[in-house]
């Protein structure tokens, strides 16, 4: 290809409405949550193989989960593997990652995703992508891609789009607004000018970093004074100093609402951020009663709209449940009404505080932890 196409999948996030499957040194991205023999990272990263050469997709994990990419991704060079040492949210990744790539190619295009997505119709995926690469070409803007929503989701950040093409098929931003309440998102989506914020962006490398210069110097001004050190055995020595005094913030609160260079496509690719259990339902074949079932050992009686999670080895009985999350891991029962999925993270939250941290922790590495 003509251009220089780099990607930058975000692997470093926690997973925790996905408890107690999905754990804090054994987050979601690195599982087959859909039971389709492959981890949501690997799918990823396989939906990049056409989009840009091996050695120019990077991974940015936490330090913690790099030997599990290693693993998963056992063909991607360990030094397209970028380590942060803590967890301060899509601003400083993607600028870590910006920088990386700008040192070795002033030229670089840039597609960033998240990895822990599910993407159907990757024909459609690659078409978008390949779209938004050509904008680009000629032009200093910062892309996201739309999805069209389906219906009024409340866990999914919406984007207000002009309704005048700026060319076929791409359109200027003009609001972005963080996971509504119903009566909100109803209207979003009845008025027909708002897409689903799907987190995937392309850019030029140099376009993005112009940008945090201008709307977040300091972010900026911490990597611009240790460029320098990329790239070399200070590294890791430089990202530590960064991260231990840069803001935990959003590339979307950081740059993305700010700038007046900001265009979307919408997308028509069937996608999920996978976010809760309930995104799991709707996502996994189901039963003449819509359970979404993973595990060969589930017995369902007059159990309907349920999704149930469970060992293969175990023998689980479920009778008389309708919308229901039932999750049965070695150590942990959850069994949780669909609509309260959003109430998981607090839930997790009150067991650290009864219980410790045992249970945030797959088992064997849990033995190690103090618990109450």
């Amino acid at each position: 290809m003509q251009r220089s196409t780099y990607v930058v999948i975000m692997a470093g996030g926690i997973g925790s409405r996905f408890w107690p499957v999905s754990r804090t040194d054994y987050p979601k991205q690195f599982l087959d949550i859909l039971g389709t023999g492959e981890t949501l990272i690997q799918q990823t990263f396989r939906r990049f193989e056409k989009l840009a050469p091996l050695e120019n997709i990077f991974v940015v994990t936490s330090t913690e989960y790099v030997g599990i990419v290693e693993k998963q991704l056992p063909m991607l060079p360990k030094d397209n593997i970028l380590s942060e040492p803590e967890r301060r949210n899509t601003a400083p990744c993607i600028a870590y990652a910006s920088f990386k790539i700008f040192q070795q190619d002033a030229n670089a295009s840039v597609i960033v995703a998240p990895a822990d997505h599910l993407i159907l119709d990757q024909a459609e995926f690659e078409n978008v992508c390949t779209q938004a690469l050509q904008f680009i070409d000629t032009r200093e803007a910062l892309i996201t891609l739309g999805i069209k929503p389906s219906y009024a989701n409340t866990g999914y950040g919406y984007i207000q789009f002009s309704k005048e093409a700026t060319e076929p098929g791409v359109h200027k931003v003009t609001m972005f607004t963080e996971k509504p309440d119903a009566e909100r998102a109803a209207a979003f989506v009845s008025s027909g000018e708002y897409l689903w914020n799907s987190g995937i962006f392309v850019w030029k490398a140099r376009s993005i970093i112009s940008s945090i210069e201008k709307f977040n110097p300091g972010l900026y001004q911490l990597f611009k004074e240790k460029n320098s050190w990329l790239g070399t055995s200070f590294e890791r020595l430089m990202i530590a100093d960064i991260y231990a005094v840069c803001e935990n913030v959003s590339i979307d609160i950081a740059v993305m609402e700010k700038a007046d260079n900001v265009y979307i496509i919408p997308a028509s690719f069937r996608w999920s951020d996978l976010g809760t259990w309930n995104s799991v339902w709707e996502n996994m074949g189901k039963d003449t009663l819509n359970n979404a079932v993973a595990g060969n050992g589930v017995v369902v009686i007059d159990t309907t709209q349920c999704v149930v999670h469970a060992s293969d080895e175990k023998l689980v009985v479920l009778q008389g449940l309708q919308n229901y999350i039932v999750v049965d891991t070695s150590d942990v029962l959850l069994i949780c009404q669909k609509e309260k999925e959003q109430d998981i993270k607090t839930y997790v939250s009150e067991v650290k505080k009864l219980k410790g941290e045992r249970y945030l922790y797959s088992v064997n590495n849990s033995l190690k932890r103090n618990t109450a």
